[in-house]
């Protein structure tokens, strides 16, 4: 099964220059519990951001070349994967969207005002919210957050507008 693990503001931004634009270690604790074990796919971008390879996981880089330290795949041998979790960035997010059965979506009680890079709305994809959970900041977050898990429904799946 494919699915989709995402940290975003109220307006959907995932990053600013190069990188997650708050500190939420909550947040954090959740992405292990979710994905350890499992595979997390990446772009490049992503790949660099990461401070080393995460504990108890499988990392790929989808990317046209080599990289050093890591394993590299296309789109169609990513999608043969089992137990993986489209992890980020912006473009990769929109590659596999219509492709995915789970996303896991964390959205942080802000809004980024110098955001660049964002994540897709979802809404007309098909998706069916089945789980949230409201979670006050803890003493190493900068932000209060919603856990949310999305079911793909296979009711109205469009194709993302780019």
């Amino acid at each position: 099964m494919l699915r989709m693990i995402v940290a975003c503001d109220r307006n959907g931004a995932i990053g600013a220059d190069g990188d997650m634009p708050w500190r939420q270690s909550t947040d954090l604790q959740h992405f292990k519990h979710i994905t350890s074990g499992g595979i997390i796919v990446m772009g490049r971008k992503t790949w660099d951001s990461l401070p080393g390879v995460l504990p108890n996981r499988r990392h790929i880089v989808l990317s046209r070349g080599e990289l050093e330290g890591v394993e590299v795949m296309n789109v169609e041998q990513i999608l043969k994967l089992e137990n993986a979790f489209i992890i980020g960035g912006g473009e990769i997010y929109k590659l596999f969207l219509d492709k995915v059965e789970i996303i896991h979506r964390t959205i942080i009680d802000t809004r980024v005002a110098k955001a660049d890079t964002y994540f897709p709305d979802i809404s007309g994809m098909g998706f069916e919210l089945i789980e949230e959970k409201y979670t006050e900041a803890g003493p190493r977050d900068d932000h209060d957050m919603i856990f949310q898990t999305w079911k793909q429904t296979g009711t109205d799946n469009t194709k993302i507008k780019k």
